[in-house]
């Protein structure tokens, strides 16, 4: 029976998240991933065969991890207002207890090379992040947003707003205060809480 690898792709994505959150993207190179994982630089490059590859596959794992609990919250409430909430909240609380992915996030897929990552890579973020939008655009459908100005405003409040407050607080280092969630919701609900939700309208995606 073959013996497991010692290295798994995983635990080099977690010293690459590390490196990143203390030196932003430019520190995430393929030795020093090695070296942060203490793994051989064969290892590395076996999982990754380029720094491009290893870039692309870092800011992906971060962004379905952090999108995978978002769209839970969207759909956690059959009211729509309740689920805005839910996920403004979910927004800032993923980032106080993932602080080195939430760093990731904070840079964006651009300062992680998007331009040239793989097209496979690039059709793998475009399908994320329809569904992600896709999520959010229900929910507005769900609260009565149908003028522009309806549906910028559920955008600034599910995403800009808490984005927004993350960066404030997380970038270089620094730490969300305790009050950040609610303060995100209350945020949130306050901006939406003249809309008209339809009858009965949930965020189901």
């Amino acid at each position: 029976m073959p013996r497991p690898p010692r290295y798994d792709e995983s635990q080099l994505l977690d010293a690459a998240v590390r490196l990143a959150a203390a030196g932003g993207p430019a520190a995430v190179t393929m030795a020093a991933v090695a070296k942060e994982s203490g793994a051989p630089n064969g290892s590395v490059y076996h999982r990754f065969p380029q720094r491009t590859v290893l870039l692309a596959e870092l800011w992906l794992r971060t962004v379905e991890r952090f999108q995978v609990g978002y769209r839970a919250a969207l759909d956690s409430a059959p009211q729509p207002l309740s689920a805005a909430r839910a996920a403004a909240r979910e927004a800032v609380g993923w980032c106080r207890a993932n602080p080195g992915e939430a760093a990731v996030l904070l840079h964006g897929p651009e300062a992680f090379g998007r331009r040239d990552w793989p097209e496979e890579y690039v059709r793998r973020a475009d399908r994320g992040n329809r569904h992600a939008l896709g999520a959010v655009a229900a929910l507005a459908a769900g609260l009565g947003a149908s003028h522009p100005a309806d549906i910028e405003r559920v955008t600034l409040a599910l995403i800009d707003l808490p984005i927004a407050l993350v960066r404030r607080h997380m970038r270089d280092g620094g730490t969300l205060p305790a009050h950040a969630e609610q303060l995100a919701e209350d945020c949130t609900s306050s901006l939406l809480a003249d809309l008209q939700p339809h009858e009965g309208g949930g965020s189901s995606t």
